[in-house]
């Protein structure tokens, strides 16, 4: 084994452990914190298959910004009193039950027969560069991207007349 293998398998391992972390802590802020840390470790595995601006962007945009404003929800609306953590019905925990087994069986045949793709990933080196993703979004997808950036304009503004209304 190489010592990127090695890498790769001790950063996976922690990967899970911390979103096994997220639903096994019953404090949200515990809970947010080691979602934090998988987002942390998921950057930096994208680091390691040369997905340079998709790390930097799970680094800076969920790690960073994300966890912020969802530590700043759970201080804001004290979801930390344990009254509000109670819950009386199984429908959910039946749900995620069906859920995490449908994942479980995507997961398992993507291990079976994995994709083309996914076998080596290395294969176009210029898979997930800078480079490529600005040609592709700057090109084929120009009229998704403008259109984006002005949902996000009118919701900046929107919330800037609702702040002053309110001051």
């Amino acid at each position: 084994m190489t010592v990127e293998t090695v890498a790769f398998v001790i950063l996976s391992l922690l990967a899970v452990i911390s979103a096994v972390g997220v639903i096994a802590f019953k404090s949200p802020v515990r809970s947010a914190i080691c979602l934090a840390g998988n987002f942390f470790i998921l950057g930096v595995l994208y680091f390691m298959m040369n997905y340079d601006l998709i790390g930097i962007s799970q680094i800076l945009v969920y790690t960073g910004l994300i966890m912020m404003l969802f530590l700043f929800v759970i201080l804001l609306l004290n979801l930390s009193a344990p009254q509000m953590l109670q819950e009386k019905s199984y429908i959910k925990w039946w749900g995620a039950v069906a859920v995490a087994g449908a994942l479980g069986i995507v997961v398992f045949s993507q291990v079976i027969m994995p994709l083309e793709w996914a076998v080596n990933p290395t294969s176009n080196p210029e898979l997930g560069t800078t480079k490529s993703v600005g040609t592709a979004l700057f090109s084929n997808y120009v009229y998704g991207f403008e259109i984006c950036s002005i949902l996000l304009l009118v919701g900046i503004v929107g919330s800037i007349l609702l702040a002053k209304r309110r001051g």
